[in-house]
């Protein structure tokens, strides 16, 4: 459905057999708790935003709440990260920034986006080759929202934030949750792409 070849692969048998027996592994009681969860991501306690930022994530794919991720949360979880296509990458950045959950971003919920998306560079050594590090966060969002805001009243709805990220790719880079972890989870946790 839109989505390239490598990625519109059906996982078979074999490689949900081989999760799962992962999953089992890491997680013996079938459930991943948000300690886990932290430490296969190897975030240090002593990182609060860091920490904030997994606990969001978690959250994110915990879709019944019970502070665990059960085998097909977690599954549901890799499949988004490893093969997901652009507009559901682009559905669940947009998830995991609408602190609020009223179905909008606001200046701060950007700002926080973009703050957020600096940290995951520095924190997986990812020298970046544009000049928006010498952009400020607020003159990085007041960009974004002068080129994405279509009726101007401040904030980002879902369809203005998918539309305005595919038609521009300096929005798409500032939106996009772009954290190529493919090749981190295939080394570290033993998943197939």
């Amino acid at each position: 459905m839109g989505q390239e070849k490598s990625r519109n692969e059906e996982m078979d048998l074999a490689q949900v057999q081989e999760l799962c027996i992962s999953f089992m592994k890491e997680c013996p009681s079938g459930a991943l708790h948000l300690h886990e969860f932290k430490r296969i991501f190897g975030v240090p306690s002593s990182s609060a935003e860091e920490s904030l930022y997994i606990e969001t994530i978690f959250h994110s794919f915990d879709t019944n709440n019970d502070n665990a991720l059960d085998f097909l949360e977690y599954v549901a979880a890799l499949n988004l990260i490893l093969r997901g296509n652009l507009e559901d990458r682009l559905k669940w950045s947009f998830k995991m920034y609408d602190k609020d959950g009223n179905g909008k971003l606001d200046r701060h919920e950007v700002k926080r986006l973009i703050r957020v998306r600096r940290l995951l560079k520095s924190a997986l050594l990812e020298q970046s080759r544009t000049s928006n590090m010498n952009m400020t966060p607020t003159q990085i969002c007041d960009r974004i929202f002068e080129l994405v805001d279509q009726n101007q009243d401040g904030q980002l709805t879902l369809s203005e934030f998918l539309e305005g990220a595919q038609k521009d790719e300096w929005v798409m880079k500032q939106l996009k949750l772009d954290i190529n972890v493919t090749d981190w989870v295939v080394q570290n946790c033993g998943m197939l792409p």
